[in-house]
């Protein structure tokens, strides 16, 4: 997959017509023959550069709710308690599945007078796997007492870093290009660095949106096959650079 690359528009900051104006007759001068730049440094410019790609979403996120009403606080809070305890046993020691308790909630619903009139409760538990297939067979097995309510898509931490790795180079690359051409543009010798930024690990929304193709998973029990779908990732570089004059020649 190749990476894309964007350039924003540099902007020059307030320096560079002071250092213009101190040129004095840089806009009349052949190239080669351009005043003595007086100044320690030169006029500066800042400008960025950014890399993106798209990248596969290789980690899923699935989670299982048990919902379940009572006439009392503590019926639903012994049903839910023992649902979620079974389904974790069943769910803990597979191999590559990451298995932990999600939200908990115990809740009262009244009636048309303010009364109490059941108490209802909601226990989660979600399974985090890169093994699609294996996290898709587990889901379908705890389906029967924990059906299926959500499920999301990520890139996971090793694939994020080293793409960032990638794209870091590219941004820096691209940065220094555009510097280049900047400083050749307005006729001056070379640049220095002043300042450097490179922004931190940039994420854009996925796209396309991902596949659930498990989300309503039949009461049998059966895996359906699940895909994630793409992410881009993005790295941005901005700095300011120091524009140097083009030297007069020696025999002028």
């Amino acid at each position: 997959m190749t990476p894309s690359i964007s350039l924003s528009r540099f902007a020059l900051v307030g320096a560079m017509a002071l250092g213009l104006a101190a040129y004095g007759s840089l806009a009349s001068a052949a190239p080669h023959h351009q005043a003595k730049w007086d100044g320690p440094h030169g006029p500066t410019a800042t400008l960025s550069a950014q890399a993106s790609a798209e990248v596969s979403q290789d980690t899923v996120q699935v989670t299982l709710a048990a919902e379940l009403s009572a006439d009392s606080q503590a019926k639903v809070s012994e049903q839910l308690n023992q649902r979620l305890d079974t389904a974790m046993k069943q769910a803990k020691g597979h191999e590559g599945i990451e298995v932990r308790s999600g939200n908990y909630r115990i809740w009262p619903t009244t009636n048309q007078d303010g009364q109490i009139s059941e108490w209802r409760g909601r226990a989660e538990i979600i399974l985090t796997s890169q093994d699609f297939a294996a996290a898709s067979k587990l889901a379908g097995q705890l389906s029967g007492d924990m059906p299926i309510s959500g499920m999301d898509f990520s890139v996971s931490r090793e694939r994020r870093l080293a793409q960032e790795q990638a794209l870091t180079t590219q941004a820096v690359k691209a940065f220094r290009a555009r510097a280049q051409a900047l400083t050749e543009a307005l006729g001056f010798d070379s640049y220095r660095l002043s300042t450097i930024d490179v922004g931190g690990s940039g994420e854009m929304p996925p796209s396309p949106a991902p596949r659930m193709m498990m989300a309503m998973m039949s009461a049998d029990k059966v895996a359906a096959p699940i895909e994630g779908g793409q992410q881009t990732l993005a790295v941005s570089v901005s700095g300011t650079i120091f524009l140097r004059p083009v030297k007069k020649a020696k025999d002028q």
